[in-house]
This record gives structure tokens, sequence and C-alpha cells, in this order.
């Protein structure tokens, strides 16, 4: 019965709150100083991140020429960073939730910062996956920290769009690439390795930002509460301990007690709520298969099954993720309003249709369809930071986060190279009827087919979903109905 009336209630809980959207530019108004600068700061290390990850599939086909490799043979160090990722959100994510939001976040940046420079002196290929496998649980580990530190101090009210501005960082990373790619790689002799050494740099600077700004407020919150339990975690260190504990001094024996109050946390959060975290993971397999499956293999689709140039692959996916960002920041700042689940419903249908306009037009009108289509990929990606973090237990957001986001990672790693194996079997036809060389395949009814199975999966997902929209834990307040730039401690129904 509890069931039947969890599936009844998917469908009633998609009708919105009437509430007046508020105008965005009163919403970041009621941002001070250090929340901005700590959301900048987030949005510009997962930026980053992403145009070190970029950096490979925008030059694929150079890569693979560069280690006599093929198509294949490259992707696969797209899907072994994919892979790993997992193990830095787990990594990273518990170090963020037990020493605080910045010396994790400061580390893992300096981390992938250096591996991405590093790809730039690759000599052979295996080094060159060797380095990717390395950035691969470097970049898994920053999402988590990224999204706290950013969202989890800002005013409820202003979360919806601040949501949706942190995950363009991903795609403002894609179009950085893209753009220093244009204007870097085929104007030196160094080919793509010198915008690897460029991606390097600037993560090094915002490494250095974060090291004078402050610790979160949420995270200082929840501090103060362990640290109200240390007393009880010194006697249950007394009781299980059986040692002569005359010599240890009292800060081993508070450290002690610390870590195991913080891991005996981490064991009854998996009891009490790993539905919820297995949710999670399944959700964002959907998302993360969306993304790559449409992001990933597209400018080797572009330059391969289009024949287009190395500067037509570039201004197209330049106008893709310029429909990205717009998708994006609407999108999050609108599902405060209207829900998170109506909202990335709404939107996937509209993707869905869109495939066609994406992968078949043969010349330079595909650029409208990668334009609204990753407006509407990035706009479902934009209420993915405040849904995950609304959806997680506040004691391990950065942890809950990370490592739901890179489960997804991890199951859906294989993207590029599935299409790409599968593409294989469609060799492109000349006019003749004639296969031509052996890198040209029609790679658009793979993509289609992908893309099309992935849109199903992902609506049933978020349907049948639940959502906690508006909820602050760690403040038990929400957004009144009355007034949206009101803070209220009304919490909305949970299911």
């Amino acid at each position: 019965m509890q069931i039947l009336q969890y599936l009844k209630t998917r469908f009633t809980t998609l009708k919105p709150p009437l509430i007046v959207p508020e105008n965005p530019i009163v919403l970041l108004r009621m941002l001070n100083r250090r929340q901005v600068a700590l959301f900048f700061v987030g949005f510009l290390a997962w930026t980053f991140d992403a145009f070190d990850f970029f950096s490979v599939t925008l030059n694929v086909i150079d890569i693979g020429a560069t280690y006599h490799k093929s198509t294949s043979d490259i992707t696969w160090g797209i899907t072994i960073t994919l892979m790993l990722r997992s193990i830095g959100a787990v990594i990273f994510g518990i170090a963020g939730d037990r020493f605080g939001r910045k010396w994790p976040f400061i580390v893992n940046i300096v981390l992938y910062a250096l591996v991405e420079i590093g790809t730039g002196f690759c000599a052979t290929y295996e080094q060159f996956i060797g380095l990717r496998a390395v950035f691969g649980i470097a970049m898994g580990g920053i999402y988590g920290n990224c999204a706290a530190t950013a969202l989890e101090d800002a005013p409820i009210a202003a979360r919806g769009l601040l949501s949706g501005l942190l995950q363009q960082g991903y795609a403002c990373g894609f179009l950085l690439a893209a753009a220093f790619n244009l204007a870097i790689t085929n104007h030196q002799r160094y080919g793509w390795r010198a915008l690897f050494w460029f991606g390097g740099c600037p993560p090094l600077l915002i490494a250095l930002w974060r090291v004078f700004l402050p610790e979160t407020e949420a995270f200082l919150n929840v501090k103060r509460t362990r640290e109200m339990n240390t007393s009880t975690g010194k006697q249950l260190f007394s009781n299980h301990c059986h040692i002569d504990q005359s010599n240890i001094s009292d800060e081993t024996k508070t450290m002690c007690s610390s870590i195991q109050a913080f891991l005996q946390t981490i064991r009854l959060t998996l009891v009490q709520h790993w539905p919820m975290l297995i949710y999670m993971v399944l959700m964002m397999t959907g998302f993360n298969f969306l993304s790559h499956g449409s992001q990933d293999l597209y400018p080797t689709f572009l330059a391969s099954t289009l024949d287009f140039s190395h500067t037509l692959v570039t201004i197209t996916t330049i106008v893709a993720n310029c429909g990205a960002l717009l998708g994006g920041m609407t999108v999050g700042y609108f599902s405060s309003f209207f829900g998170r689940r109506l909202s990335i419903l709404v939107v996937l249908f509209i993707g869905a249709l869109l495939i066609p306009a994406y992968v078949l037009p043969n010349d330079r009108n595909i650029m409208a369809g990668a334009f609204f289509q990753q407006m509407c990929v990035q706009g479902v990606w934009g209420v993915v930071p405040i849904h995950l973090m609304e959806l997680s237990p506040v004691n391990f957001r950065s942890f809950v986060v990370g490592t739901a986001y890179q489960l997804g990672n991890l199951i859906s790693s294989a993207s590029s190279t599935i299409e790409a194996k599968a593409g294989q079997s469609f060799p492109k036809k000349s006019l003749s009827g004639h296969s031509t060389n052996h890198e040209q395949y029609d790679y658009a009814k793979v993509m289609a087919i992908f893309l099309s199975a992935v849109y199903i999966y992902l609506f049933i997902i978020i349907l049948f979903g639940p959502e906690k929209r508006n909820i602050d834990e760690a403040k038990n307040e929400n957004i009144s109905n009355d007034n949206i730039s009101e803070e209220k401690s009304v919490p909305m129904k949970d299911i």
C-alpha cells in the first residue's frame, strides 16, 4: 500500500506551487561578498576541470595521429578517466566532509592541474593513458566539494539559479576549451600538447584564491555539532580500547574519538539513506549517459562523418555550448518555482524531439540542432547540483553528491567507446556507394539510437523519483509560498 501510494503521488507532486518567479537580479543581490566569492571559486574550479577533460575530446584524431592509434584507442583515455572518477569522489568526498570544504578542495585542484600539464609531455600512448587515469581520480573528487562550496551557504531562494550557473561551468569549460583549441592547437609547433600546458595553469591560481577564503558556514555548523559529541566519543574510545590509556594524551583521545564518531555517522547514514543513495546513483547514471553520449564523440562525428574542417568543428562546438549555457541557467532558475522534477521532465521531452536535428543535417545547418540539443541537455543538468544537494544528508553532502555523480559516471564511462565501436559497423558510403577510408563512419545512426534510449530511461527515473525542493536540513528553512525572497521554517512535503 505504501508503494502504491508513493507511485500515485509521483504524478500529483508534479503540480507546481503557486509561486511567482522572482527577478533573477534580485535573487543574486541576496548573496553577500563571501557567498559570491565561494560561488565563483567553485564555479571556476569546475570550469577548468571540464576544460581539461574536453581537451582530449576535441583532439581525439590529432592525439591518435601522434601515437599512431585509432579513434577507439584514444577514446579509451576518455573512458578510463570516467571510470576512475568514482575513486576520487570517495577519497575527496570523505575528506571534504571530515576536514572541511577548503583544504581537500585545494589539494584536489592542484592535483588535476599538475596532471593536465603532465599530459602534454607524454611521449608514449601508455604514458598518456596512465596520466588520464590519474586525472580521472582528481576530476572525480572536485564536483562534490565544488557543489558544497558554491551552494550550501547561499540563500535558499537563489539556489536554483545558482545551481544552473554552477553546472554550466561544465559547458563553459567545453566552450573555453573549444575556443583556445582553435586559437592554440594549429598555430604553434607543439600542436595539441600546448592546449594541455595552458589548461593546467589557471587552476593553480584558483587554488591560491581558495587559500584566502574561509570555510563554509554550513560545514562549521556540522563541525560544532560533532564537537558537542566529543565527550560521548571519548567514552566510546575508553570502553572499546582495552589498553593502558595512561600514556595516551588528551589530543590523541580526542582525535580517535572524533574519527570513531565520524565513521559511526557514516554507518548510520548508509543504513538510513541507502534507498536514496541507490536512486541518486541510478539518476546520475542517466544524466551522465546523456551528457557524454551527446558530447564526447560529437567533434569526431563532425570531422569524420560530415568531413567538417578543424575550424568548423570548433565553431559548431562553440555554438552548441552557447546553447548549453543558456539552457542550464534558464532551467535551473525556473526549477525553484516549477519544481525540480517537472522542469527536468519537460526539457527531456523537448530534447528527445530534437535528436534528428542534432545528427541528421549534413551541412552547417547542424549548428542550429546542436545549439538547441545542448540547450536541453545542459538545461536538465542545470537542476542537478541543487537537486543532489537537497536529496543528500547534510552531514555528508560532499561525499554523497560527489560519489553519486561519479558512480553514475563510472557506469556511463564507456559511452564514447560504445558509440565509437558501434559506429564501425556503419562505414560511411561515398556517392558511388562504396565505403571510404576506415576512419569515416556513420556515427549519426548510433548517436540517435543511443540518445533515444537514454532519454526514455531518464524520463522514467525522474518521473518516479523523489524531490525535496527548497529544503535545507542544515538551516531547517524554506521558501514561503507568499514571498519567495523570504526564508521561512516551513518545510515542504517530502515524499
